[in-house]
């Protein structure tokens, strides 16, 4: 190729000392055979137009993991827009390269992105476990989407067959519609979240006429095991044996259920019959509404004694983003956040200088 001139070019380096470092260099101009453009010539300590050295963007990298990228620019003297450039530039080449040709076991949830309602989706490989795919929303397009974006990193939506969600209409069919080999298996700790609802109504409907339940909501909806001794007192003296609390009764229905997932596979679907007409004939309305939602998604449910996967995984990686959004405050845009997710979760290779 052939060179027409020279550019002086300065990029930000690494600090000598308390120093900040700059490298310069004249770069020839260089005429491209394919489309007839001028530019210049590539160089080996940075990615193009990037302004910085790669050992510089290599330690931006490293901080970021852990540091608000606001904190990162005020400690390197730059502006957080060329930090975000950096981190966006590493992450979009780095899910470029990712295959997902074997990826069968899918978790999906969705955090919120921002105060209000303000969603992001995450879809979780189980198997790894890591981050494989953020996008906005929380309707079924999101599922619609991740299947494009499988198929744009070399998978085969044929391939998943396990499935783990929350009990969302949303989920349920953009599963059915995009994935039609994928068995469905709503997690545990939803499914849960749905019979506790049931308990803390009927809670807080009685507590008009008992007062003795004033301030005692976490009382039933921990497990024994995870109260506080303060809790475990407060709750010998609602003992269950000499009230007759209909929040009792309810706690009792709640703990049935909840040994449901350590009933032996071949007894688990007869267990749940008899879970559900105790519920039903309780005369309690919301532990009755509760047990129609489960009648809803009973094969779900069930799913779980054949898959035995639930969305654990995604609980902790949405604590490290719900940790990532308290250090930064605030994202100023879904692809800042949609980065900082993959940059902590997603295990992504990066090509970084060491």
């Amino acid at each position: 190729m052939k060179a027409y001139d020279t550019s002086e070019i300065t990029w930000r380096h690494l600090n000598f000392f308390q120093h900040e470092a700059y490298l310069t260099a004249r770069v020839p101009c260089v005429s491209c055979p394919d489309c007839g453009i001028i530019k210049l010539k590539s160089f080996p300590w940075s990615h193009r137009e990037s302004g910085f050295t790669l050992l510089f963007e290599a330690m931006i990298m490293l901080m970021a993991k852990s540091m608000p990228v606001k904190s990162i620019a005020e400690m390197v003297g730059e502006h957080d827009t060329r930090i975000w450039r950096i981190i966006h530039h590493y992450v979009d080449q780095a899910r470029a390269q990712e295959n997902y040709s074997a990826v069968k076991t899918v978790g999906v949830d969705e955090p919120s992105s921002k105060r209000g309602h303000h969603y992001v989706t995450l879809f979780v490989d189980l198997k790894i476990p890591k981050v494989i795919f953020v996008t906005e929303g929380k309707d079924a397009s999101t599922v619609q989407r991740f299947n494009e974006d499988l198929v744009a990193h070399k998978g085969d939506p044929a391939s998943i067959t396990e499935f783990c969600s929350d009990m969302s209409p949303a989920f349920i069919k953009g599963v059915a519609d995009n994935f039609v080999n994928a068995q469905l298996t709503f997690d545990k700790f939803h499914i849960m979240q749905v019979i506790n609802k049931g308990v803390d109504e009927v809670r807080r409907q009685e507590h008009k006429e008992r007062p003795e339940l004033i301030r005692s909501r976490y009382i039933w909806l921990k497990n024994q095991e995870n109260l506080k001794e303060s809790q475990r007192n407060r709750f010998s003296e609602l003992s269950l044996t000499t009230l007759n609390l209909k929040t009792a009764r309810a706690y009792r229905i709640r703990l049935s259920f909840q040994d449901f997932f350590n009933q032996p596979t071949a007894l688990a679907e007869s267990y749940l019959k008899k879970w559900y007409y105790w519920a039903t004939h309780s005369k309690l309305e919301p532990i009755k509404e509760a047990a129609y939602t489960i009648k809803r998604h009973w094969d779900g449910i069930l799913r779980w004694f054949t898959s035995r996967i639930a969305n654990g995984t995604l609980e902790g990686i949405n604590s490290l983003v719900q940790a990532a959004k308290a250090r930064a405050r605030v994202y100023r845009t879904i692809k800042n956040l949609t980065s900082m997710i993959y940059l902590i979760s997603g295990k992504l290779n990066f090509d970084l200088p060491t």
